[in-house]
């Protein structure tokens, strides 16, 4: 009952947070219960973690922390953006990192043998964060006309367990998912050959690089497979392959659920003022996220401390040729024309007559 009731508050197992606890009192000088000027003892390490993961777990104004802990607005939000920037600083290489070779072979597996389709990398899809204290200036640049309030954008890609391999955050909200993928890293290393490319046969065709789901906003590139549009399509191979990408898609759709749901604070507006600060909030609750997939045993990838892939000898002529295979319309075209004969050989997800309707 005790386990319960400290993950509910703290939406992590204790060996979690001690964990986490350790290795702040260890590293940094902040986190110490030191005494002020007057000698007495300030907040303990304790009084500061618990107030840091309060306000990202419940959405609490910094003020509410004199209720509980008797820490006033401004050591409350001091607090906040040190475990934010600690947190970067210390788990930003292993839990925000790009697939390795091994990370990349198991994920490659996985959703082979989970959703039935080769070459899935994961699903990639965009999230705004509405930010209520845009200032004025700002906020023609960050409101979009389907929305209508200023917002940032968290552009990931997630795999079947949830675990979020891709986080690009702070665009603003005037963007769509087409625009910001012309901003985004998501292959800058593709292009300038840093990396395992995940290389993968279907349908008994090698195709060079793996894929990403992607709903049907995005352009028809190489890497992106989408599903087919449903007016139409009467083919039952092809409904039988909408019905799978779409059921893998929902991926990434979960993770930002379960992101909003755990860490209560994106899923209210973001009363924070420096752009930077936001993005220390947004890509802390990612990391935590799936430091707890891995505590809890979820995470499909088991970690192996590889070094980082390093850039090779690449022209300006390798650079545009990497760039055209990714972007190929053509590949884009033969490679769901495949994974369409591929699904069609997969037991379950029959079709019926009603959705030729």
């Amino acid at each position: 009952m005790m386990k319960k009731m400290f993950r509910r508050r703290f939406r992590m197992s204790r060996n979690l947070f001690l964990r986490i606890f350790r290795d702040l009192e260890e590293k940094y000088d902040y986190f110490q219960q030191k005494p002020d000027v007057t000698g007495q003892l300030g907040f303990s390490m304790w009084q500061k973690v618990t107030a840091a993961l309060r306000q990202l777990a419940y959405g609490n104004s910094s003020d509410i922390m004199d209720d509980s802990l008797k820490m006033s607005a401004r050591v409350a939000r001091e607090t906040l953006h040190n475990f934010c920037s600690c947190i970067l600083e210390l788990y930003r290489k292993r839990y925000l990192r790009k697939p390795f070779v091994s990370d990349m072979q198991q994920i490659l597996e996985h959703h082979a043998d989970y959703h039935g389709l080769p070459g899935m990398l994961g699903s990639l899809d965009c999230m705004k964060w509405h930010w209520e204290l845009c200032p004025t200036q700002w906020q023609g640049a960050h409101t979009s006309g389907f929305h209508g309030v200023p917002a940032i954008m968290l552009e990931a890609v997630a795999s079947q367990d949830l675990w979020i391999w891709h986080a690009f955050f702070g665009m603003p909200g005037s963007h769509n998912d087409i625009t910001i993928i012309n901003h985004s890293p998501l292959f800058n290393d593709r292009v300038n050959g840093i990396g395992p490319k995940g290389t993968f046969f279907v349908n008994r065709v090698e195709y060079m690089y793996g894929y990403y789901l992607v709903d049907g906003i995005y352009s028809e590139w190489g890497v992106f497979v989408k599903s087919f549009t449903r007016h139409g399509t009467s083919d039952p191979k092809r409904l039988k392959f909408n019905r799978v990408q779409m059921a893998a898609r929902k991926d990434v759709e979960r993770a930002f659920g379960v992101l909003k749901k755990r860490w209560r604070i994106l899923a209210m507006p973001c009363r924070l003022w420096d752009k930077d600060q936001i993005g220390n909030v947004m890509y802390t609750c990612i990391i935590l996220h799936n430091m707890i997939l891995e505590d809890e045993g979820r995470a499909v990838v088991t970690y192996y401390d590889d070094d980082d892939p390093q850039p090779g000898n690449v022209t300006d002529e390798d650079k545009a040729a990497n760039e055209f295979l990714i972007k190929s319309r053509d590949i884009h075209q033969n490679l769901r024309a495949d994974l369409v004969e591929h699904v069609s050989t997969i037991p379950g997800f029959e079709t019926d007559e009603d959705d030729d309707e």
